[in-house]
């Protein structure tokens, strides 16, 4: 596997703790979300990590590049425009081989998700895009069919029949997804997207437990990890 930590985001929620830094430099007991999350893939067996960088990229950069990794990582640059989560994977696409999964992993996302146990799943499923999900309390739903595909958005379709989860911020994709994106000159969210390519490929889930699994996208949350 390959990784992409996402890294790049305003970090609105966590303010006042994002007025003078990306979120991806917010500290856990002395390591930022961005070493948590970078060591987690290298643990996994992740050789080559991209991060993408835009809210206070310069910052952002100088720390990657002064600090010793377990893994090669390198840098997708979108300090002259932040590319949404679409954009992101599709502006990062370059620096990847090409020829192995790529896992993505939200830096905000603190988890125990087994990222073995995940690119096992994914590649015996034949998905293009395997997302992880969990059963918990939220309002924001993906739907998918009884195939186990991605057909939908809560709240946006009937959902008669279909089955309703939460996404977990982490997800495999084969390399082949990238082609099939539109071009990173403007920034798109990953997820309409998704729903078009699901269409004529397999996008599905990957159920883990929910009490493994933490947002820290926020203060309170933040804390909670502490």
């Amino acid at each position: 596997m390959e990784g992409l930590v996402l890294a790049a985001g305003l970090g609105t929620r966590l303010r006042p703790l994002t007025n003078n830094r990306p979120k991806a430099l917010v500290e856990i007991k002395g390591k930022t979300l961005l070493e948590i999350a970078v060591h987690r893939l290298a643990d996994a067996g992740v050789k080559r990590c991209v991060v993408n960088v835009h809210y206070f990229g310069d910052m952002l950069i100088d720390f990657i590049n002064s600090h010793k990794w377990p893994c090669e990582v390198l840098i997708s640059d979108e300090r002259e425009l932040l590319l949404n989560t679409g954009g992101a994977l599709k502006h990062a696409a370059t620096l990847f081989s090409g020829h192995e999964p790529v896992l993505i992993h939200n830096v905000d996302i603190l988890s125990d998700i087994d990222f073995l146990a995940l690119e096992r799943h994914h590649l015996a499923s034949g998905n293009l895009v395997t997302l992880c999900t969990s059963h918990r309390e939220t309002q924001r739903m993906l739907l998918f069919n009884k195939e186990g595909n991605l057909v939908g958005i809560y709240g946006q379709m009937d959902a008669t029949g279909l089955t309703p989860l939460p996404f977990s911020g982490v997800s495999i994709a084969n390399p082949e997804l990238f082609s099939l994106m539109p071009p990173d000159d403007h920034p798109y969210p990953v997820f309409g997207c998704y729903l078009e390519i699901a269409k004529h490929h397999r996008i599905g889930y990957f159920m883990h437990s929910a009490d493994n699994w933490l947002d820290v996208g926020t203060p309170k949350t933040l804390e909670k990890a502490k």
